[in-house]
């Protein structure tokens, strides 16, 4: 498997792992309950994994 697919997946699992917690955090509040600071981590996720997979289908 070639590096560049390789960092592009573990970036998909760290945005996934990232938007999984902050949104456990916004519905249950597992740190603290800032929502500002959730919903923008989660926004931040989102625009990382959005980016994971358009990398990935551009490197097909």
């Amino acid at each position: 498997m070639e590096l560049n697919k390789i960092l592009t997946y573990s970036a998909i699992g760290v945005a996934g792992l990232v938007m999984l917690v902050f949104l456990l955090d916004l519905t249950v509040g597992i740190f603290h309950r800032h929502i500002a600071m959730d919903v923008l981590f989660i926004l931040g996720g989102a625009f990382l994994l959005w980016q994971g997979i358009e990398t990935i289908l551009e490197l097909r």
